[in-house]
């Protein structure tokens, strides 16, 4: 059974830090590319970034040099570490695998 969990979400200080988490199992994970999405209150859900299987990473506009991903295959794990946060950054973050699968979302605030 594929299981996709988030995890790391919290309220957190403009200008301050959290590492956001997805934990993966039930699939072939080194072979998939993942990604993060985030959905604000009356907002679509958003890409953010992602990581291919060969490493490579993208990033949307609003969080270069903010925002990275990345990912341990040898843990099935991937993260998302968040700097410098913005209160546009409040949202509730979902990691997704392959363009198929996603997880339940963890939600961010950030606030001051």
């Amino acid at each position: 059974q594929v299981q996709i969990v988030e995890s790391g979400g919290a309220l957190a200080q403009p200008g301050g830090s959290l590492r956001l988490s997805c934990a993966a199992s039930g699939f072939s994970f080194s072979i998939y590319a993942m990604a993060w999405y985030r959905q604000a209150p009356g907002m679509h859900r958003e890409w953010v970034t992602s990581i291919d299987t060969d490493g490579s990473t993208y990033y949307t506009d609003s969080v270069k040099g903010r925002f990275t991903i990345s990912r341990d295959n040898s843990q099935n794990m991937v993260y998302l570490q968040m700097n410098s946060l913005k209160p546009e950054d409040t949202a509730v973050y979902y990691c997704q695998a392959g363009t198929t699968y996603w997880g339940q979302g963890t939600e961010v605030i950030v606030s001051s």
